[in-house]
């Protein structure tokens, strides 16, 4: 049986950069930071890959957690920054706010880009941005 979600990962070139982002803007902590070197046996048969390396942290915001890693090895594939979120595969990451237009007016003036301004949806109001990998960050501010 499921209970919860724990927690989602994302692979990324430069793991400083997207901790700065998640903890320094988003408001998420270091839980921790962790590595290993190719040559774990458990490490691959838990990735599926071959000779993995990965540097990599636990960070968390109130119960979630986002898991970032760097791997070294195997080489990744660099992604499209640009992905359009109707392409298949994890689309975006949701949060919650309080004040989402003094929420957006603080991340713009940081430099994150977003696809619009809040619009008023039906039971919320609510923004995409991407994080600097090109991840979609949704921000949302229930109104009912």
């Amino acid at each position: 049986m499921l209970n919860a979600i724990h927690h989602t990962a994302i692979s990324t070139g430069d793991l400083d950069r997207l901790i700065r982002f998640y903890r320094d803007l988003l408001g998420f902590e270091v839980e921790r930071e962790f590595s290993w070197d190719k040559g774990i046996e458990i490490a691959d048969n838990i990735t599926g890959l071959k000779d993995s390396a990965s540097k990599a942290a636990m960070l968390k915001l109130g119960d979630f957690r986002l898991e970032l890693f760097q791997f070294s090895s195997p080489a990744p594939k660099l992604s499209d920054i640009n992905r359009p979120v109707c392409d298949h595969g994890l689309t975006h990451l949701a949060f919650t706010v309080t004040d989402l237009d003094a929420e957006y007016e603080r991340l713009v003036s940081s430099g994150m880009v977003f696809h619009c301004p809040p619009q008023d949806a039906i039971t919320a109001k609510v923004t995409y941005g991407r994080d600097p990998d090109g991840n979609v960050v949704e921000l949302m501010e229930m109104t009912e």
